[in-house]
């Protein structure tokens, strides 16, 4: 007879996705109330994407030339690549305080699934990449940078960033739950982020690197995101060295391919991590 109960009470496959549905959307607007709350993260994260986008049209610019295209346009998708997964790190740091604060504790002693604590916050930040990108775009058009391609090109090309930025978010979930503390955090992500974002293609052509950057590079998946985005966007010219790998040839594949490939490969390593962390 117990036995029949504790069958019979044992949610289903559909009550434990709703579940988790529900517990994930909860998280995410508790995230999203607190990016209000705490205004200085929202404004310091618009403001250095309009500091680079300056830095880099005004100062570098004028020092790097581009064949058949101007180095602005280039350059705009670099940015968009590069601010996106800088703005993914807010997923690890705000999973490092709340360990350290005994929010994540609380959130342990409620009846909810634990993966939704990782959605919502990956959800988060995603709203937050998407103020990010407005603000970048308003700041290109303001320095000679123009989308030339259509307008569901352009779609999709904003549609590729954000779920690229939202792919890293579960990478830097990770070291966020690995390190005991938020400060430790910063200087962990630095060696991932630093890298991944500077040898690629975002501010100068692959072609123009010494060899073994150079091939580090072409199957970098920033510079999969930054080339799709670029010929999306239209910012490319026929005049410019033609891509010899097919990760070049084929960014929008292979972005979405790097997309799949970190989503299967930490999202379990994500929850993994945060059940264990949990419990130490």
């Amino acid at each position: 007879m117990s036995a029949t109960l504790a069958v019979a009470e044992k949610p289903s496959a559909a009550q434990r996705f709703a579940m988790l549905v529900s517990d994930s959307l909860t998280i995410t607007k508790r995230n999203v109330i607190k990016i209000r709350r705490v205004p200085d993260v929202l404004v310091f994260s618009t403001l250095s994407p309009i500091m680079f986008v300056l830095l880099f049209a005004y100062v570098f610019g004028s020092a790097i030339k581009l064949e058949g295209t101007s180095y602005r346009e280039f350059l705009i998708a670099g940015i968009f690549a590069q601010t996106v997964v800088f703005g993914a790190t807010y997923t690890g740091l705000s999973l490092a305080e709340d360990m350290q604060k005994g929010i994540i504790d609380r959130f342990r002693s409620l009846p909810m699934a634990p993966a939704a604590v990782l959605i919502g916050r990956t959800l988060a930040d995603m709203v937050m990449n998407v103020v990010s990108l407005v603000v970048m775009s308003l700041t290109g058009l303001a320095v000679g940078w123009r989308i030339r391609g259509s307008f569901f090109d352009a779609v999709l090309a904003y549609v590729l960033l954000l779920l690229f930025a939202y792919a890293v978010s579960w990478i830097l979930a990770v070291i966020g739950l690995l390190v005991r503390t938020p400060e430790l955090y910063n200087n962990a992500n630095f060696m991932v982020i630093f890298p991944l974002t500077f040898i690629a293609n975002t501010f100068v052509p692959a072609s123009e690197l010494p060899t073994v950057l150079r091939v580090i590079a072409e199957w970098n998946p920033v510079s999969a995101v930054t080339q799709a985005t670029r010929n999306l966007f239209g910012n490319t010219s026929p005049l410019g060295p033609s891509a010899d790998v097919w990760s070049m040839r084929h960014p929008v594949a292979t972005t979405f391919i790097w997309i799949a490939v970190i989503l299967v490969i930490f999202v379990p390593l994500a929850v993994r991590q945060y059940k264990r962390s949990v419990s130490r």
